[in-house]
């Protein structure tokens, strides 16, 4: 029986984030993908240009539609438009008892402002209560905080201590907007765990925020505990971004390579 996993998130029409990588993820790890769309963007390797929410009781009902039929082994949530589709999201999941990881998409690789700050508190009360894994770069934890970035290994176990106190039963903190020769994660959950792995030269990284957490999420679908999820997960992007450059997509920031291991 074929491991399955459930995005809830936008739709990116360059294909190399949102639900298009969350997809791309879940086949490349061998987990069968189904999706909510939340938003429908118009947008490519460069920018944003226009964002269309999605009805909230459409977005509801698409939940309700793959819970009723397909057994969903873990969901990740990515990108939320406002207030009120967090909150109707965090209700349609109130029966679902799997694994679930909270991407807390607020800003796109373009600089383009995808989650309003009004919505900042809804996401706080509704759904990191909700998430047994929430995945922040430095900006997102630190706006989510309302606190500078953090400029330090301790300060990012510090963020992240924080935001487990909000309610969020692990937090990994990523790196990837740090500067240095490595790049560091910090897995925050009873114990800390460290990932490292050399910072790679390459303006190819759009969506690796979705497939890191599409990565996790698939292997929580097919069993694994979580320190092993997100250790393959962190081994199986850097992969992709190393692979990203031979995919030559668009003129902005292209996506990682999810098939790298599949084609070249």
């Amino acid at each position: 029986m074929a491991a399955t996993a459930l995005t809830i998130a936008g739709s990116d029409s360059g294909g190399g984030a949102g639900v298009q990588a969350d997809l791309k993820t879940f086949s490349a790890l061998g987990v069968y993908g189904a999706s909510v769309i939340t938003a429908v963007t118009a947008q490519n390797t460069r920018a944003v240009t226009a964002v269309h929410a999605i009805p909230s009781r459409m977005v509801a009902a698409q939940i309700a539609a793959v819970l009723d039929d397909i057994r969903v082994d873990a969901v990740k949530i990515g990108m939320l438009g406002d207030a009120t589709l967090i909150e109707t999201v965090a209700g349609a999941l109130a029966g679902y008892d799997g694994p679930v990881v909270l991407d807390p998409v607020m800003v796109a690789k373009s600089g383009a402002r995808l989650l309003p700050e009004a919505a900042r508190a809804a996401l706080v009360t509704h759904l990191l209560p909700r998430a047994d894994l929430l995945t922040p770069n430095l900006p997102e934890a630190a706006a989510l905080l309302g606190l500078p970035e953090a400029a330090s290994d301790a300060d990012m176990q510090a963020q992240g201590a924080r935001l487990r106190e909000l309610g969020a039963r692990a937090v990994l903190m990523k790196g990837g907007h740090a500067t240095g020769e490595s790049c560091t994660d910090w897995l925050i959950a009873e114990g800390m765990h460290r990932l490292d792995a050399p910072r790679l030269s390459t303006r190819n990284t759009h969506g690796t925020g979705c497939s890191y957490a599409s990565a996790i999420a698939a292997g929580l679908a097919q069993g694994l505990a979580l320190p092993e999820a997100v250790t393959r997960a962190h081994g199986w992007l850097h992969a992709a971004i190393r692979a990203a450059d031979r995919l030559a997509i668009g003129h902005g920031h292209g996506p990682v390579h999810h098939f790298h291991e599949v084609w070249p």
